[in-house]
């Protein structure tokens, strides 16, 4: 990529990637009343990698060797198998979508306290401080919608292991997932992923699916504005920054993804919430801000 355009592309990827991102839980909540979870994901996955083996056929990237194909195996089992899987599943078994998104939403904070360990960054007081302020504007934008409902102990189950690979995923991406050329590892990612939901649709499902026009375009969205758009913005990022940086961008999804919500479906956005939009701003702000140079 030439470096002007680079620039550009670093410039605009992370408020790209939010409203990219908190567009998914829109498309999931369109997709899944016409087809079950692991059936969605497995159509999905069918999708990308579709998508994918044309690009590589018309640009024949150089193909990576043995240890970045596992590598790609691995990230996409936790980035995608384990992280879509336990959200979709979570939500199936009536554990609200509030608090689903306050679950998962403790992942920048593991994610730094295991990046100061696994990956040696270090994490200044002040991004501990925007951290934490991002947890609690997480939870006041959902607090009116954090009650387990009906909820049984597979959903626990589901969103703990969701938050979990999110977590290691974007570590392990991190760590060994840098110099993976994105085309071939999308493929290894999304056809690993494809065949953990596959297995789930077999096992637990009926498999069947409403073809409305409302179902295709939800599809069609988290394939190539999702797994496709997002993630590459996702991996770009992680690239560039520290992974501390890159997962508190992640507090942001939860205010774009309630706007959205209450512009397409009428969900109410009180006070309360947009106070917890402010906060999660300030929060994202503390973890990302340059200290400043002595002159």
């Amino acid at each position: 990529m030439p470096r002007k355009i680079e620039s550009v592309v670093a410039l605009l990827a992370p408020g790209v990637f939010v409203v990219l991102w908190a567009s998914g839980f829109v498309g999931a909540r369109l997709g899944l009343p016409h087809a079950e979870p692991f059936t969605f994901l497995t159509l999905r996955m069918v999708g990308v990698v579709g998508v994918m083996a044309v690009v590589i056929a018309i640009s024949r990237p150089a193909w990576p060797g043995g240890a970045a194909i596992g590598h790609s195996v691995v990230t996409g089992l936790l980035m995608h198998g384990g992280y879509l899987g336990g959200v979709f599943v979570a939500i199936e078994h009536k554990l609200a979508v509030g608090l689903t998104a306050l679950i998962v939403g403790l992942q920048p904070i593991l994610v730094s306290t295991l990046a100061n360990r696994v990956l040696g960054e270090r994490v200044t007081v002040r991004q501990w401080a925007g951290l934490g302020l991002g947890i609690v504007g997480v939870y006041l934008i959902v607090q009116d919608k954090t009650t387990g409902g009906e909820a049984d102990a597979v959903a626990w189950i589901a969103v703990v292991t969701a938050l979990l690979s999110i977590t290691s995923g974007t570590l392990y991406q991190k760590r060994h997932g840098g110099t993976i050329d994105w085309r071939p590892a999308f493929l290894v990612q999304y056809a690993s992923a494809g065949v953990l939901f596959l297995s789930g649709a077999l096992l637990f499902e009926s498999r069947t699916v409403e073809w409305t026009g409302e179902f295709v375009f939800a599809l069609a969205w988290l394939v190539l504005v999702l797994s496709l758009g997002a993630i590459w913005l996702l991996y770009f990022l992680m690239r560039r920054a520290a992974a501390s940086r890159i997962s508190s961008l992640f507090y942001l999804t939860p205010p774009v993804t309630a706007v959205m919500a209450w512009a397409l479906f009428g969900e109410r956005l009180g006070p309360v919430a947009i106070v917890g939009m402010a906060v999660c701003v300030a929060g994202v702000f503390l973890v990302n801000a340059r200290p400043r140079t002595a002159a």
